[in-house]
């Protein structure tokens, strides 16, 4: 999370993943309780039956090191249900940028890898420019070069099915909770993700920061 404490009693959802805020930090979770008590819906997304998910609203069980196509499958939710923060997204992220031709991302590679060095050649993903060396724009969104097209079509893999499938959270609960976060990204809506380290040490830790951060833009959270 990067929110200060005192902010989450302003939420309207709040999903706690990889952290149990009830228990490791039973009086700043006051502002959770706070927020409960003016209306707001507290998710719960752990391996285990915490302390945490015996306050939440709703509890989601998934498999451990699966996040990533927990998340994934939230994005890919919002983006086919267009449930995103259109003007947020368009005026305030890179996501109406269009990606140079030299990009790629295929069989689980993305392009400019050198497989001696282990290391990716990040100039493959490069923006394209005008004569001055500004980015080109797409506010519609709609260019299939456009950052916000490409991410799209990234993202489809990780349909509902496929996701219980591999996280092993039950369809029902998924759906509900994909529903409930997406709601924030109406005006006037603010919803908040708490992690701690179930998500950060971890082999992905970095992806998975990666993955609720996209998540959080495409809704206008941040």
């Amino acid at each position: 999370m990067t929110n200060h404490w005192n902010d989450l009693q302003y939420a309207n959802v709040l999903m706690v993943i990889g952290a149990n805020p009830a228990e490791n930090h039973p009086i700043s979770f006051r502002w959770i309780t706070k927020a409960i008590e003016n209306g707001a819906k507290l998710i719960s997304v752990d391996p285990r039956y915490t302390r945490t998910s015996q306050m939440a609203h709703t509890y989601a069980q998934l498999r451990s090191g699966t996040d990533i196509a927990f998340i994934g499958g939230m994005i890919n939710y919002v983006l086919e249900n267009e449930l995103y923060h259109k003007d947020y997204v368009a005026a305030f992220t890179n996501a109406a940028y269009l990606v140079g031709d030299s990009y790629t991302f295929e069989d689980g590679m993305f392009s400019g890898y050198d497989e001696a060095k282990r290391s990716y050649d990040k100039t493959k993903w490069s923006f394209q420019t005008d004569e001055e060396g500004n980015n080109l724009t797409d506010p519609t969104l709609k260019d299939p070069k456009s950052v916000f097209q490409i991410m799209k079509k990234h993202y489809a893999r990780y349909d509902i099915d496929t996701v219980v499938g591999i996280t092993g959270t039950d369809k029902k609960q998924y759906i509900e909770i994909c529903k409930a976060f997406a709601s924030t990204a109406a005006i006037g809506k603010a919803g908040t993700i708490l992690y701690a380290m179930g998500t950060t040490q971890h082999t992905t830790g970095s992806q998975n920061i990666r993955a609720y951060a996209i998540l959080q833009l495409l809704l206008g959270n941040i």
